[in-house]
């Protein structure tokens, strides 16, 4: 079975829009490390947005193959393999 990101273009482009986000924090966390300044309870709480933003993508993802692969397996008769994979993608949740 070909394996591929397929992922409704609107999805796409929303995961894409939140991952730039989070890059932009992630370079705003650097930053904040290098100003001695910087409190660290304010980088442990940035650190917690990007992880919450990161888990919102992943959602976003996980939710798509579950309907166009998942949902879709009685039909392809590969029901016992998206079975396994589901399981092994869940071990990253």
């Amino acid at each position: 079975m070909p394996r591929h990101l397929h992922l409704d273009p609107r999805v796409r482009e929303e995961a894409k829009r939140r991952l730039l986000a989070v890059r932009g924090h992630v370079e705003g966390l650097l930053r904040m490390l290098e100003d001695e300044g910087v409190y660290c309870v304010d980088v442990l709480k940035q650190i917690k947005a990007v992880q919450g933003a990161l888990d919102r993508v992943g959602e976003m993802v996980l939710k798509s193959h579950l309907r166009e692969h998942v949902a879709t397996a009685q039909t392809r008769g590969d029901v016992d393999e998206i079975v396994e994979e589901l399981m092994e993608a869940l071990k990253y949740r």
